[in-house]
């Protein structure tokens, strides 16, 4: 199986939600399914048949996210010396050749992205277009709306 990049923060962010999920969220759904079954007959209680939909969706994201866990390559670029080259992990200011728009993105992984959090999957076409250039290097874009063309000011190993 391929192996999946991961931030430090993102591997700690999965095994918290995963112990949620196992010694919280899953004791609650069984202690659910049993109230239910006591009301009686299974074929027409709504809450029996919603805790076990909710238990099946517990269930599948422990699954999904211990067989992240055991394909992940934790990458620390903290650990790492900060040649100026942007890769997965590192913390890049671009500005906008234009509009001089400047803004902040940290490439992770899939799991991790959050845009609102300026959190970037190494998947996504701007993570795509940064992963290899360095500081000072032109790159352009291809957005919804066209290319458009960014200057790398800042990269951190952070």
């Amino acid at each position: 199986m391929q192996q999946i990049p991961m931030t430090v923060r993102g591997v700690e962010l999965l095994r918290a939600e995963l112990n949620e999920l196992k010694t919280v969220k899953r004791p609650k759904i069984i202690a659910d399914i049993a109230v239910a079954r006591e009301h009686g007959d299974l074929k027409e209680n709504a809450e029996y048949h919603a805790a076990r939909e909710e238990q099946g969706f517990c269930e599948g994201r422990i699954q999904e996210i211990e067989a992240k866990l055991s394909n992940v390559q934790v990458i620390d670029v903290t650990k790492m010396a900060n040649n100026g080259k942007v890769i997965f992990g590192t913390t890049v200011t671009i500005v906008n050749v234009e509009t001089d728009a400047e803004v902040t993105y940290r490439i992770v992984g899939d799991d991790e992205a959050n845009i609102k959090n300026n959190l970037i999957s190494v998947n996504s076409p701007i993570a795509r277009g940064l992963v290899g250039k360095s500081v000072d290097d032109a790159v352009t874009i291809s957005t919804p709306k066209g290319n458009v063309e960014y200057e790398i000011i800042a990269v951190e190993y952070i």
